[in-house]
């Protein structure tokens, strides 16, 4: 199972969204589940809110279900800090699901001109589904902060 934390404003996330929906539709056909969560806080980025989510998710044909994490519980309990992030799981049997990879797309970011390939994504997906060692290098991602509801004083 892939979770990734993405939202519609960041860079990052715009740079990579054709290619995270080529690579997930060619996965989801060899079994991988597949879910995006945003939790930016809309009284900051209303932008990022689930009524232009849908509508993202619409134009972008997105073959896997976009969730608003409200609560920003989600991202918390993730350890998720940024956008695009990527979190990787695989189960084994009766055994509760492991994290196998947290990381980047790939080397690509909106002005370094590294074509975006999902390379390191790819090849953690590969390793899982063919029941191979994960790599044990896994590169953080890099992207935009999440945008973490203001404090309110009282």
């Amino acid at each position: 199972m892939q979770v990734m934390f993405v939202c519609n404003h960041c860079p990052f996330v715009k740079h990579l969204k054709k290619a995270i929906v080529k690579l997930t539709n060619f996965y989801m056909k060899k079994g991988l589940a597949v879910v995006a969560i945003s939790s930016n806080s809309i009284a900051t980025h209303p932008q990022d809110g689930p009524q232009f989510m849908a509508e993202e998710a619409k134009l972008l044909n997105y073959p896997f279900p976009y969730l608003y994490d409200e609560s920003q519980d989600v991202a918390r309990e993730f350890g998720a800090v940024c956008t695009p992030e990527f979190f990787l799981f695989k189960k084994d049997g009766r055994r509760p699901f492991e994290l196998v990879y947290h990381g980047q797309f790939d080397d690509s970011r909106p002005s370094n001109n590294v074509p975006v390939s999902g390379r390191d994504l790819s090849r953690a997906i590969d390793c899982v589904l063919s029941s191979q060692p994960i790599p044990s290098v896994q590169k953080p991602s890099v992207g935009c902060s999440i945008k973490w509801h203001p404090e309110t004083t009282l």
